[in-house]
């Protein structure tokens, strides 16, 4: 739930102001990485882990820091250290705590079906003593939006016989940290399950460049073929979105950004 002073007030300003103010740099904020995630950077290396670029990292958080967002959701979480720069602006630093407690949801879900990384994010949950408000999920993410849908069917029919959800839910932030060939089904999963007025944030899959060839019928697909393949079912998912929904492209140094409003 966002400070109303500083939040973006969705219904109050034009789209095209709003997504003007959502992408742009927080330049109050800076560019430094919280302590914890740092750590977490050494370890990534060590264990040879590919981590979404620091500059989508620190625009990530710029976008997240302006929403209103009562549940959150982070599909991807490896070894935590995306969640380590979230929680870092929902808790502030443990080491520093802030006079005052920031703005934080009131659900923060970490989807992670690698059962060891699980048992790294709860550490790092812990550390930020945001037990009460955040879970990992050892799920994969198509099983997820399928029990939630199954369960947002089941409450429209008999409320009092549903158990808890697995996602609370209204959705309204969805962001996606996997790897580029995983993004268009994981975005499209997400879409069916975003509130109306929900924002998720994903990094565009890189243009394919050069002559990848085309594949022999039953043939395996080159490591080419198969980014060329990826990239179509993201234009074909944004192509899908943007006759009737909102969207919005922030370029940085390091590749672009999608911000798509439901």
């Amino acid at each position: 739930m966002g400070d109303e002073e500083k939040s973006i007030k969705l219904p109050q300003i034009s789209e095209r102001e709003m997504f003007a103010m959502l992408l742009s740099e927080d330049l109050e904020r800076g560019d430094k990485e919280p302590a914890i995630a740092s750590g977490i950077a050494v370890q990534m290396q060590h264990m040879e882990l590919d981590a979404i670029p620091f500059s989508m990292r620190a625009r990530i958080r710029d976008i997240s820091a302006r929403l209103p967002t009562s549940n959150a959701v982070l599909v991807g979480g490896g070894i935590g250290y995306l969640a380590a720069w979230l929680l870092d602006l929902w808790c502030g630093d443990p080491a520093n705590p802030p006079k005052e407690p920031p703005s934080r949801p009131d659900s923060f879900r970490i989807i992670e079906p690698g059962g060891k990384f699980g048992v790294i994010i709860n550490r790092l949950i812990g550390r930020y003593s945001a037990d009460s408000w955040t879970k990992v999920i050892t799920k994969q993410w198509q099983e997820v939006v399928a029990e939630t849908v199954s369960w947002n069917a089941a409450t429209a029919t008999n409320p009092a016989s549903v158990n808890p959800p697995l996602l609370p839910t209204p959705l309204d932030l969805v962001i996606i940290d996997v790897p580029e060939s995983e993004r268009s089904s994981i975005a499209s999963a997400a879409f069916k399950i975003l509130s109306q007025g929900g924002i998720m944030i994903v990094q565009e899959p890189e243009v394919p460049t050069g002559d990848m060839g085309v594949a022999e019928p039953g043939s395996e697909l080159t490591p080419g073929q198969r980014k060329v393949e990826s990239f179509n079912s993201w234009m074909d998912f944004v192509k899908q979105v943007s006759e009737t929904h909102s969207m919005g492209f922030v370029e940085l140094e390091s590749g672009a950004l999608a911000v798509i409003r439901k």
